[in-house]
């Protein structure tokens, strides 16, 4: 049973990171965020049953699907960490996110974020991003690394395993009042 269990999870991450950055139309070198309680997609209460094998698969698929879009994935820490976060150095370096001196571990900054740090390809930790689109797996509060307007976004599926999904993707500030337009109009 544990193994179907564990093969619907991986099935079903990497299935709400396909659909949430198709519609949110996310283009190459922008940013996913994702925050991941390993705890809620086993099944137990936030933060009190950490799991690396969880954590680990949860990335892998997820990472795979932003690979295949050239998205940057950035794995938001726990509360322990502050919400810090982990991406790859290029995407710091080309968003100027200022690097910080921590590694994550399954106590302080959870099992998704020790195998974000461990599996991206030149991984720092930073303090704050402002990201694309983010997901957030068992109400981990994703929403202070997204950009300013946050949009809901409703998938086919709503959890992981035991965890709740919610999504978000964002969109430019609208400006002006009566007058402005928003959408470029065809000429």
């Amino acid at each position: 049973m544990e193994n179907k269990i564990q093969k619907d999870y991986v099935r079903q991450a990497a299935a709400a990171a396909r659909e949430l950055m198709e519609i949110a139309g996310m283009k190459a070198g922008q940013i996913l965020v994702v925050g991941c309680s390993s705890s809620e997609v086993d099944s137990y209460r936030l933060g009190t049953h950490s799991n690396e094998e969880t954590g680990r698969e949860i990335f892998e698929a997820i990472y795979r699907e932003t690979q295949e879009r050239d998205v940057y994935l950035a794995a938001q820490c726990c509360e322990h960490l502050n919400r810090a976060l982990v991406l790859p150095r290029r995407a710091a370096e080309r968003y100027g996110y200022e690097p910080v001196s921590v590694v994550p571990w399954k106590k302080g900054g959870g099992s998704f974020a020790t195998a974000a740090f461990y599996g991206l390809e030149d991984a720092v930790v930073v303090e704050h991003i402002r990201a694309h689109a983010g997901m957030d797996i068992g109400d981990v509060l994703i929403g202070m690394h997204l950009r300013d307007v946050a949009v809901p976004v409703r998938l086919s599926l709503s959890s992981i395993g035991g965890a709740h999904l919610v999504c978000a993707r964002t969109r430019p500030k609208y400006i002006g009042g009566e007058r402005a337009q928003y959408e470029q109009k065809a000429k």
